[in-house]
Formats: structure tokens, sequence, C-alpha cells
């Protein structure tokens, strides 16, 4: 197993200990989850760029380096919803992103059963570092009137990205469905 996908792995590893810190409830558990959160989303861009700059890109890669970003994204949006904060991330937004994590990945696996790999595109990835930034704002919890702004701007920014990159996915791609 190579770098890249020891990362990759690695980023699925810290999701337990993440969601363990952040429902601890205290202050300095929420700082390690924090500290977790930022850690394990600094890996998939250093994955990312380590595959392609030393040609270590795998099938193993390709399939669980998304998977890994959706699984850190997605708990940590389900577990805020939950967890008490200054700005509370709403059940319908986390709904209405983890049904597009869906929609996306059974398209992928239908392109793939007609030999075609579809690659993420700008949309798509704009949208994971948009909801990873959502996160970590969130996760600072910060009583601060400014922050809760941003933190409201953000969770918006997040939302309107996941419906652009769900749109652009399926129009670039519609003769998928087509097969």
């Amino acid at each position: 197993m190579n770098l890249p996908n020891k990362l990759t792995m690695l980023r699925m590893i810290l999701i337990p200990f993440f969601l363990v810190c952040l429902y601890m409830q205290t202050v300095p558990a929420r700082i390690v989850a924090l500290v977790i959160f930022c850690v394990a989303s600094l890996t998939d861009a250093l994955d990312g760029y380590i595959a392609r700059k030393y040609n270590l890109v795998t099938n193993f890669g390709k399939f669980m380096d998304p998977l890994a970003d959706k699984l850190l994204v997605c708990s940590a949006m389900i577990a805020l919803t939950s967890v008490k904060s200054v700005v509370m991330l709403p059940s319908w937004i986390v709904i209405i992103i983890i049904a597009r994590e869906f929609m996306i990945t059974g398209f992928r696996t239908l392109a793939a059963e007609q030999n075609i790999v579809i690659a993420a595109g700008v949309w798509g990835k704009l949208k994971t570092i948009f909801q990873m930034i959502m996160v970590i704002v969130l996760l600072l919890n910060i009583d601060n009137a400014a922050v809760c702004i941003i933190s409201k701007v953000l969770i918006g920014i997040s939302l309107a990205l996941t419906i652009i990159s769900a749109a652009d996915y399926l129009l670039k791609n519609k003769d998928v469905l087509k097969g």
C-alpha cells in the first residue's frame, strides 16, 4: 500500500476518534475533535497531491479517497446536527447534502458499469472544500456575532455548491443515463 492510500486509510481511521471527542461535549475534547478533523481534512489534499506528483494513482485510491471524504464530512455534519453549538447545523441541509452524495455515488456506479470513469469536477471539489471549512468553523463554536454570520454563510454556500455540483455532474454526464 503506497503513501497516498495510507493517508486515505488514516482519514477513515480518524473518524471514530473525531466523533468520540466531539460527543464528549467538553471544551478540551472539542478542541481535540477540531484538531483531528483538521488533520483528516489535510490528508485529503496531501494524498491527492502525492498520488499525482509521484504517479502513485491506484484504483484503490480512486475508489477509497472520495469515500473517505464523504465519510469524514458526512459523519461530522450528522454529529453537528445534534451536538450543542452556538450555530446548529440544520438537519434538512445535511439530508440534502447526503442525498446528493448517494445520488452521485449511484450515478458513478452506473457509469462504471458502462466502463465510463467520471472524474471529480471543479464544483465537486469546491463543495468538499467549503463543507470542510464549514465544519471547522462550526467546530470552533465561537459565540461571536461575526463568526455566527460566517457560519451561516458557509452553511448556505455549502448547500448551494452541493446543488450546483450535482446539477453540473449530471448535465455533463447525461449520456450515462441513456446507456
